[in-house]
């Protein structure tokens, strides 16, 4: 089902009760800390960030018409999840943050190959994700994506 929601705004504004201000909070850590050449838009019925077809005109190779994602926050009924497309490309930033989160959290962190899972406020390293949104560059970002993308494809 296609989503009715066309901003970021109407997306924030959807989220129930308590739930909205958690959001908002590590929104806004994410928006504060992100590099200027990403774009902030509502991608994939998301609000998140994406490479700006100025700087890479070819687009997502899922869907051309897209921009290339780079990071989406998502509500669901019991947990948020920051999606994170360069913890899914790059072993070496995903073993620094399992590491680093380790170090300020005994409980198991929900990860998987591009997604963080939070389920309480009290369990959202803010300080982690701010240093996570300073670690990579729009041009590193896409030098990553393509070369994820050839290796596919051969």
């Amino acid at each position: 089902m296609k989503s009715k929601l066309k901003t970021i705004n109407d997306y924030i504004q959807s989220i129930p009760g308590n739930r909205k201000t958690l959001f908002l909070k590590l929104w806004d850590t994410i928006k504060n800390n992100m590099p200027e050449e990403f774009e902030e838009r509502l991608s994939f019925g998301m609000p998140g960030f994406v490479v700006p077809e100025s700087i890479f005109p070819d687009g997502y190779h899922c869907n051309k018409n897209e921009p290339l994602p780079f990071l989406s926050l998502a509500d669901h009924k019991n947990y948020i999840s920051l999606y994170h497309m360069v913890l899914y490309m790059d072993d070496k930033l995903f073993q620094w943050f399992v590491n680093e989160y380790s170090k300020i959290s005994k409980k198991k962190l929900g990860i998987g190959k591009s997604y963080i899972r939070f389920t309480d406020e009290k369990d959202i390293p803010f300080d982690l994700i701010e240093e996570l949104m300073k670690k990579m560059d729009a041009h590193t970002y896409i030098k990553l994506y393509l070369k994820q993308i050839n290796s596919r494809r051969k």
